[in-house]
């Protein structure tokens, strides 16, 4: 298997479902855009696109299983599998917002080890292969530790992070709404914390792999593990609350600046009610 090749057939792909996705921008208006869960946005477009990204990496990979957010597929591979966000950060997109991109991930026995991430308003192409680094545009990129020089490092988090979790980090809060540009921002060094509070593996799993390479630190908040994809597990129901940082010493401060909320009593109380009417 050439990987070299692989990978650059990903990339041509990405750039090309890109440019469909771009294509169709301004044709998003609220008659097509669907609300598949709370705050949670789906359109044509992520559909279609799914659809196109499914059909060409079955001809780089045959035998390779995939999940993909809209359920195009859900078929898992014993050696090698796709992760697919076709669209991450649709609300952005059918707002008009710049932050929204296409995530995909190769896992090679249940592990990412090619990640392409494209977000083409912004003309950002993430890329990283297991053991040969990050890449933003074809440039090497590295996480820095927060310098002196530099003293109003950024928290990037995602909007849930505030309903669910009280929030202590001595940083400025910058809310992208897009759960794999936000660990793009760390990766790249712009951000010193990256916190996703309900992120599905397919929010995640390019961006691990890109933070991994870029000398950072990710982890789930809680200690769950993502990886290896265990091919009997349903992914589609299960969030993989994730904090990415530039150093381990960061994270484990963060751990201890980042609390779930406890509800009280009456909100408890009128969550299980909704739940048994549901």
């Amino acid at each position: 298997m050439n990987l070299e090749n692989i990978c650059q057939q990903v990339i041509d792909l990405t750039k090309s479902v890109g440019e469909f996705i771009l294509s169709e921008k301004n044709n998003i208006t609220h008659l097509n855009v669907e609300e598949k869960g709370l705050h949670d946005l789906v359109t044509y477009v992520d559909k279609t696109s799914e659809q196109k990204l499914v059909d060409e990496l079955t001809k780089i990979l045959p035998k390779a299983g995939f999940i993909a957010e809209e359920g195009t597929s859900v078929k898992k591979g014993d050696i090698y599998n796709w992760i697919i966000d076709p669209l991450d950060g649709t609300t952005n997109f059918s707002l008009g917002l710049h932050f929204w991109g296409i995530s995909i991930a190769r896992l090679v026995e249940g592990r990412p080890e090619t990640a392409v991430l494209y977000f083409p308003l912004i003309e950002e192409l993430y890329t990283a292969e297991r053991g040969r680094g990050a890449f933003l545009n074809d440039e090497p990129i590295h996480i820095q530790p927060p310098r002196v020089e530099y003293p109003l490092p950024f928290f990037a988090c995602c909007s849930r992070t505030f309903r669910q979790y009280n929030v202590e980090v001595p940083y400025k809060i910058r809310i992208l709404g897009s759960a794999s540009y936000t660990f793009c921002a760390v990766a790249r060094g712009i951000a010193v914390l990256g916190f996703e509070a309900t992120p599905k593996i397919w929010d995640i799993a390019g961006s691990w792999l890109l933070v991994e390479e870029a000398g950072g630190t990710i982890e789930t908040l809680h200690g769950s593990e993502p990886f290896p994809l265990e091919t009997a597990m349903d992914y589609a129901g299960m969030d993989f609350p994730t904090l990415a940082s530039a150093t381990p010493q960061l994270a484990s401060k963060a751990r201890e600046q980042i609390h779930l909320r406890i509800p009280s009593q009456a909100q408890a109380k009128h969550n299980d009610i909704s739940s048994d009417s549901m």
